[in-house]
């Protein structure tokens, strides 16, 4: 039975998301999408040339293939956030949209109260809400209160390839969700994602840890193998953890000399 994720009544087949900055070549990014099966991907709206949609990234990746996540990269409040989503829109983007809202030049934390009112004025116009977050359980019941189609806790800094820094806090809101959680940002490499889906994630977005390997394509690969690996240790259930050791072979019976 095929395992899908469903995200505002789409069933995307693959629960590996892919972002598309920081490759060498939009070549490369094109290769290494199609290595790594996913089946969305999010662009920068600010690297979009929205008079010609046809044109620079865009032309490189099947919107056929792939469901195309825009995202409000360079916004620094709720206005500019909304602001960037309705162009979108109005150029043929569709009203799918990774909200960001990041004030922060050094850390690029996300700004939840911003990121809040963006989020609720933008589901009342119809779009389908994705936030980028910090990893906050009382901000991710807010926001799919609002109703945002899902939420995307940042598991490290933007770009730090860290890993799952946020784990304990992650934990809790995949506990508590209401909507599908995309742990994102800060996953450096295969294992950080398998690790995510290992907790009960429905999906991860990987892109810098993609882009600047010194193969992309083959980690694109591999990252494709870890999610799915993860997600069935998730559905499979794993055993209990012990303080001491117990033996995996009964000892009753054991002829001792």
């Amino acid at each position: 039975m095929t395992d899908f994720i469903k995200i505002a009544g789409v069933e995307l087949p693959s629960r590996l998301f892919l972002g598309t900055g920081k490759f060498a070549s939009p070549e490369i990014m094109r290769d290494a999408l199609e290595a790594s099966e996913s089946s969305m991907v999010t662009v920068a709206l600010r690297r979009v040339d929205l008079a010609r949609p046809d044109r620079d990234i865009l032309g490189f990746i099947n919107r056929n293939r792939f469901r195309l996540l825009p995202n409000t990269s360079g916004a620094r409040n709720a206005k500019e956030a909304v602001f960037l989503a309705k162009m979108a829109r109005e150029s043929g983007l569709g009203d799918w949209l990774k909200l960001e809202v990041i004030p922060d030049p050094q850390y690029l934390w996300p700004d939840p109260v911003e990121t809040l009112a963006a989020a609720e004025t933008l589901v009342k116009d119809g779009f389908v809400v994705l936030p980028y977050m910090p990893p906050d359980p009382v901000l991710a019941k807010k926001l799919s209160d609002a109703g945002c189609a899902a939420v995307m806790p940042l598991a490290a800094p933007i770009g730090s390839n860290r890993g799952l820094k946020m784990g304990e806090a992650i934990r809790i809101i995949i506990e508590q969700a209401t909507v599908p959680v995309v742990v994102d940002a800060g996953l450096g490499v295969p294992s950080h994602a398998c690790e995510a889906m290992e907790m009960g994630a429905d999906a991860v977005l990987v892109n810098t840890a993609i882009a600047t390997a010194n193969n992309p394509v083959r980690m694109a690969a591999a990252f494709r193998d870890a999610v799915k690996a993860g997600r069935e240790a998730c559905l499979a259930g794993r055993g209990a953890e012990r303080e001491g050791a117990e033996a995996s072979s009964p000892l009753e019976g054991v002829v001792r000399g």
